[in-house]
C-alpha cells in the first residue's frame, strides 16, 4: 500500500482521449483521486467539485487527474455531460489502481466484491506521495486538497 513519503508508482494512464500519460513525466505537483464510477451521485459530485476549483489548482501550480475503471468513451460522455474541467483517466486493466492499494474488497447490502476505494493522493514535483486520502468523504474534500497543494513545498502558490 501506497503512504505519504514513498514514491509514486511509475505507471502509465491512458487518457479519455486516447493518449497515454506517464506519472514519472510530471513537471508538477499533481493531484491523483481515484473514484469507482463515472456518473453515479457521489463521483459526479466529486468531480464537480473539483472541475469547479480547477482554475485555483492550476494558480496553485498543480494538476488534477481522476481515475476509473470507466472506458475513455464513458469518460468523455461523464465529461460532456457535467462540463467537468478536470481530465479523466482509464484504469481498463486495473494495474493503476492494484498499485495504488485502492483496489479493495467492498461490502454493499452484505454482498462482497472487489471495487475502487475512494482515494486521492497529493504527488509532489519530484514524484513523492505527498498527502494521502483514503476512504474519502466528498463533501469538502476538493477544498482540503486544495488547502493542502497550498501548502506544498515547491508549487507555485508556496
Amino acid at each position: 500500500m501506497v503512504k505519504e513519503g514513498d514514491k509514486a508508482p511509475d505507471v502509465t494512464l491512458q487518457m479519455a482521449d486516447g493518449s497515454q500519460a506517464a506519472l514519472s513525466q510530471q513537471q508538477r505537483p499533481l493531484v491523483l483521486y481515484f473514484y469507482p464510477k463515472d456518473d453515479t451521485s457521489g463521483c459526479t459530485a466529486e468531480a464537480k467539485d473539483f472541475s469547479e476549483l480547477a482554475s485555483a489548482f492550476e494558480d496553485a501550480g498543480a494538476s488534477v487527474l481522476g481515475v476509473s475503471k470507466n472506458s475513455p468513451k464513458d469518460h468523455a460522455k461523464f465529461t460532456a455531460k457535467y462540463d467537468l474541467q478536470v481530465p479523466l483517466a482509464t484504469d481498463a486493466d486495473g494495474s493503476v489502481t492494484e498499485a495504488f492499494g485502492v483496489w479493495v474488497e467492498k461490502s454493499m447490502y452484505g454482498r462482497k466484491y472487489m471495487g475502487i476505494e475512494r482515494a486521492t493522493f497529493l504527488i509532489d514535483r519530484e514524484g513523492r506521495i505527498a498527502r494521502v486520502w483514503r476512504k474519502v468523504s466528498v463533501p469538502g474534500h476538493a477544498q482540503e486538497v486544495l488547502a493542502a497543494v497550498r501548502t506544498l513545498k515547491g508549487s507555485d502558490a508556496s
